[in-house]
């Protein structure tokens, strides 16, 4: 197997970075995940928020999460605007409010300088998507996108062996994703986030752009290929919603290698099923976000190998970055979100400084990616609207790439 390069360790931080949350009161789960991940980084304090929109809330959640009243705000175009203004302003924004309001919140703080650390699916549009990275490519700004489970150690270690050659070149890919959530009343199963299912919030798909992005998403990451072409079918299989709740698509990746993606959020007796199998000309990587501690390698023609996280025993260096405690000890999604933070404080300090990162020492999901998952909601949209018939989900944004210092 061919050994490519480690890039090192990461530097240590010479401070911690101050971040601003926008969404994330009353009680949203995705807001207090970034919260959590971030402190877990051990590089970010939160220091300023607009946590809700509705006044009463936002002041509320502010108390409750430890802001200084002044730091908590009402609205996030007037915290863009006061945090630019401060000495002590926050280095970076996490956007968790709804999809529909990703692109101007974004591009407020952009504006004000501020780097971004966006929830997933990124816009709903792609002329929003190609918007961001525009203003992006103006301004040079970090702009991080967060699909969390990439930032597991065993899928750090899947990637770092595919492009190693350890399974041959590859020839398949198939991603799955199963919960069971929508099989609840619908005002139950959406009850902290009912804008899942509202077409003007979520672009026209709900499960495809909640958890069909992050599968998307994983395939190109671990295997380094693209998804060129698609077909798909919609489903509405649990609880009468306007939007689908289950997905069955064939893929195509670049070098017209084929794959599927299945996704449902009605699958009963299924709580997190997102499942990975890439296979080569000499083997098979799978890996089970619901045993995130272990990958299998199952060579063709030889014995099977089950790889776990830890130090040694054949754990790579981008995996090795990510493990903080040894083997036996698990780690979990949370541990995968502070990793994720950690890869974007580092990036942001760098560019902050002025400095040149090793090559390959970051892989975080920016921009781009965060494009790409909407040119693949799009595309399986459309192809559903037509019957099934195949559709092209690449999304040329232009030559110029993300600033990965």
């Amino acid at each position: 197997m061919e050994k490519t390069e480690a890039p090192g360790t990461f530097p240590p931080a010479k401070r911690k970075l101050r971040l601003g949350i926008v969404g994330g009161g009353a009680g949203a789960f995705i807001g207090r995940v970034h919260a959590r991940g971030a402190r877990l980084s051990d590089r970010w304090e939160i220091v300023a928020g607009a946590l809700s929109s509705r006044p009463e809330v936002a002041l509320a959640s502010g108390r409750e999460w430890g802001l200084a009243p002044e730091r908590s705000y009402i609205d996030w175009r007037e915290m863009a605007e006061a945090e630019a203004a401060r000495p002590d302003g926050i280095d970076a924004v996490a956007i968790t409010v709804p999809n529909h309001l990703h692109a101007p919140v974004a591009l407020a703080f952009m504006d004000a300088g501020i780097d971004v650390i966006c929830d997933k699916p990124l816009v709903n549009t792609l002329e929003e998507a190609q918007a961001l990275i525009d203003r992006q490519r103006e301004t040079g700004l970090i702009f991080g996108v967060t699909y969390s489970f990439a930032a597991h150690a065993m899928v750090r270690q899947a990637r770092q062996m595919v492009r190693e050659g350890a399974i041959g070149p590859v020839t398949q890919i198939h991603v799955e994703y199963f919960q069971e959530m929508a099989l609840l009343p619908a005002d139950a199963a959406w009850s902290g986030t009912p804008w899942r299912q509202d077409p003007a919030k979520v672009g026209g798909a709900a499960t495809t752009a909640d958890i069909g992005t992050h599968a998307h998403h994983l395939a190109k990451f671990v295997s380094g290929l693209r998804m060129t072409r698609l077909r798909a079918e919609f489903h509405r299989l649990g609880a009468d919603q306007p939007l689908e709740d289950t997905a069955f698509m064939t893929c195509r990746f670049d070098g017209d290698v084929p794959g599927t993606l299945i996704i449902s959020q009605a699958a009963a007796g299924a709580s997190c099923g997102l499942r990975i199998r890439i296979s080569g000309t000499t083997g098979t990587l799978e890996w089970d976000q619901e045993n995130p501690e272990y990958l299998y390698h199952r060579p063709f023609n030889a014995p099977h190998v089950r790889i776990s996280r830890g130090h040694g025993a054949g754990i790579l260096s981008d995996a090795a970055r990510f493990v903080h405690i040894p083997r036996g000890h698990p780690e979990a999604l949370s541990d995968a979100w502070g990793n994720l933070y950690e890869e974007f404080a580092i990036a942001i300090e760098a560019r902050r400084d002025g400095r040149a990162l090793p090559e390959g020492l970051l892989a975080y999901p920016g921009i781009e990616e965060g494009a790409a998952g909407v040119a693949f909601i799009q595309a399986a949209i459309r192809s559903d609207a037509e019957d099934g018939a195949w559709v092209d989900c690449t999304f040329d944004t232009g030559s110029a790439k993300e600033d990965r210092r």
